[in-house]
């Protein structure tokens, strides 16, 4: 008898169907010599620091560095349910064995061995790994499962990497927030993120646009620019001086060039791609890809290589053929053979890059959503266009003479559109026909044919005109990943295996929290970061921002997967820089750290006397000894459907007493006027109600 456990119900589901366990159990599938059950994503995490010691409750600068001799865990609320099935499964005295069947990579150790660690189990344990969802892959992964051992180093990176976010956020959030009282959120790869759209645009709003001009001469179908000119009176001479007279082409270059087919998609690819494409966030992308891998459709999601290994030929060869019957716009077209140039085995470590399956031609795909299909549709023409011909175009240049100065003129002509043909079918089908061609530069037009040297145009129209150099472009996701991926690069030696701010699998998460947490906001498809962005950025030091350290440290993590890198000394390097981050705030001036208290104060602390402030969810006593706060949602005024605005906390803190318009009664379903009393006792702030006169009296009490 053995255990199956897997990350989700969904890919429990079809495990089991491919080990013939139906019988449906309360929290697990059961069949003939087997059990499979699931987690929940992440159904623990590392414990809070007040966890260790209540005195953590209040954050103190003075308790800082918090680091736990014994790392705690507990199990999510809502997850608790699933905990005590997975953990009573994994205590049966009849198990040979548990599969961990969690996702193929760092996180799906991690989220298995947080469950086995938490349940005291020390039953054996195997390690599927399999990189599609297909029946035959399942089959397969079962048949070669390996010891569980044989991932020791993946798991401890994993289990590194969880307490290195936690030391650093938990550490320099609350040395920052303490120091300068504003809550100042710190990640090990979301700090170095958020600097490079602060970067980004500071450089936009400091840039200051400066005026050229060209002259543009046109004849007998040509049309020549000439180079950058400075000045415009120069400019309008020159115009004036070519207007109505003869020119001669002075040179005609031409030369034959040619794109090669792009890679297979990595996961972060892809999302650049569906950014591009469709405006799709990294974090749809990823969704609704996991939803494709988990329905059969595509291969694993999380990969981070763009090529197949040598035995997989076969399997690519056969996906070649189906595709026209799965991507109906490539009838038609040539789709080439060539799938040498996307065999390395040497460039695909844990998984391959993300491809179809055979199984998606038994699909049903009128119930997938529009996201879905058009994401598959991404993966199954890139397919087509790695294995197919080279693109092969004839670049021409062209050079005018007149007046003794030289115009340009350049122009292009697809000689054997390749995978190129691919590509455009692919873009008709899906964005109706719209197309952008990321080879063309600005000044490249269409050239008449039979062009020689020497040949004469009788009259030339000159004309001057002004345009301006143009600032750096906001980051959209797809820009921001490229960015995330190559950041810190020029700091790696070459023939680094691993560069960049997260992983294929975190990026998208890292952009998620970014946004959610205020200090980036979408704007169309751009990303930018908010003033709190900008404000948090600007007190940080340079090497808690530094895409190049948190980079080193990714590349680390994948030395320790492959035994090649100690734990101990990445965690010390860790505390180390800690204890760094400690050394500077306690250097910090108190005027520095009132940087962010220049606000306007909407009265007086009725416990202390210190200035009120107005925070997001609630008007805080300004002195960080007190304990006095006013909640905006307030359990006594929630259910008469109304929130503490900034003008009825004004007239509480003068007055005691707010006059209110539109409290809401549960019991006649009307709304009715009252007057809200404030009364403060140690601290805690109570509430009443005082009705007018004319309607009766009547008060209420509550906290």
């Amino acid at each position: 008898m053995f255990l199956v456990i897997a990350e989700k119900p969904s890919v429990s589901q079809a495990l089991a169907k491919v080990l013939s366990a139906g019988e449906r159990e309360d929290g697990y599938l059961a069949g003939k010599g087997c059990i499979v059950s699931w987690c929940l994503g992440h159904l623990a995490g590392y414990v809070s620091p007040e966890f260790y010691d209540s005195r953590y409750e209040k954050w103190e600068f003075a308790d800082l560095p918090i680091v736990p001799e014994r790392w705690e865990l507990s199990v999510a609320k809502d997850k608790k349910k699933q905990f005590a099935v997975l953990k009573k499964l994994l205590n049966r005295n009849d198990l040979d064995y548990v599969v961990n069947a969690c996702d193929a990579g760092r996180e799906g150790e991690l989220i298995f061995k947080r469950v086995y660690d938490l349940s005291g189990s020390k039953i054996p344990v195997k390690r599927l790994w399999i990189s599609s969802m297909e029946d035959s892959a399942i089959r397969e992964g079962f048949a070669s499962m390996k010891d569980g051992k044989e991932y020791e180093n993946l798991c401890e990176a994993s289990v590194c990497r969880a307490k290195a976010d936690w030391l650093i956020g938990m550490n320099a959030t609350r040395a920052f927030t303490t120091k300068y009282y504003k809550q100042l959120t710190v990640g090990r790869v979301q700090t170095p993120t958020l600097a490079m759209l602060v970067e980004r645009q500071d450089a936009i709003d400091g840039f200051v646009k400066e005026a050229y001009y060209k002259v543009t001469v046109e004849g007998d179908g040509i049309r020549a620019v000439s180079g950058n000119i400075k000045d415009e009176a120069e400019s309008i001479a020159l115009a004036e001086t070519c207007n109505g007279k003869s020119a001669v082409i002075s040179k005609v270059e031409k030369n034959k060039k040619k794109n090669l087919p792009p890679k297979l998609y990595d996961l972060t690819t892809l999302q650049r791609e569906a950014n591009r494409f469709f405006g799709y966030t990294a974090q749809e992308t990823l969704r609704e890809l996991q939803e494709l891998y988990e329905a059969r459709l595509v291969t694993y999601p999380r990969t981070d290589s763009q090529y197949i290994t040598a035995d997989m030929e076969q399997t690519a060869l056969d996906l070649l053929e189906l595709l026209p019957e799965l991507l109906p716009f490539l009838q038609g077209e040539p789709i080439g053979k060539n799938v040498g140039r996307i065999i390395n085995n040497d460039k695909v470590s844990d998984h391959h890059a993300l491809l179809p399956t055979k199984e998606a031609l038994e699909q049903d795909f009128e119930e997938l959503t529009e996201r879905q299909r058009n994401i598959f549709l991404l993966i199954g023409q890139r397919l087509a266009q790695a294995v197919s011909g080279e693109c092969i175009y004839e670049e021409i240049a062209v050079t005018v003479q007149c007046e003794g100065h030289k115009f340009f003129a350049k122009g292009k002509a697809k000689v054997q559109p390749g995978f190129k043909g691919i590509e455009d079918a692919f873009r008709n089908a899906v964005q109706k026909g719209k197309s952008q061609d990321k080879n063309s530069a600005d000044d490249s037009v269409s050239i008449p044919e039979g062009l020689h040297e020497g040949m004469e145009i009788a009259e030339i129209r000159a004309e001057s005109s002004r345009h301006y150099t143009a600032p750096p472009k906001a980051y959209s996701e797809d820009t921001l990943l490229a960015a995330m991926e190559r950041a810190g690069n020029q700091d790696f030696e070459e023939g680094t295996e691993k560069k960049g701010l997260g992983t294929p699998a975190t990026r998208a998460s890292i952009i998620e929290k970014l946004v959610s947490s205020g200090y980036a906001k979408r704007s169309g498809k751009q990303i930018l970061p908010t003033e709190d962005g900008k404000e948090l950025i600007a007190v940080l030091p340079e090497y808690l921002k530094s895409a190049a350290m948190t980079a080193e440290w990714e590349n680390k993590l994948l030395l320790m997967e492959k035994g090649q890198m100690d734990s101990r000394k990445f965690l010390q390097e860790i505390t180390d820089l800690i204890d760094t981050v400690l050394e500077g705030c306690s250097t910090i001036s108190g005027e520095e750290q009132s940087r962010f208290r220049q606000r306007e104060s909407i009265g007086t602390c009725p416990v202390c006397g210190n200035p009120v402030y107005e925070g997001k969810k609630n008007f805080y006593c300004s002195s960080r000894e007190c304990s006095f706060s006013l909640w905006k949602e307030n359990r006594y005024l929630s259910s008469m459907k109304k929130l503490v605005d900034k003008g009825m906390a004004v007239d509480l803190l003068e007055k005691g007493r707010t006059h209110v318009k539109d409290l809401y009664s549960q019991k006649t379903g009307r709304t009715f006027t009252a007057d809200l009393l404030m009364n403060v006792e140690d601290g805690r702030v109570n509430f009443s109600l005082e009705f007018p006169k004319k309607k009766g009296k009547g008060k209420g009490t509550g906290k």
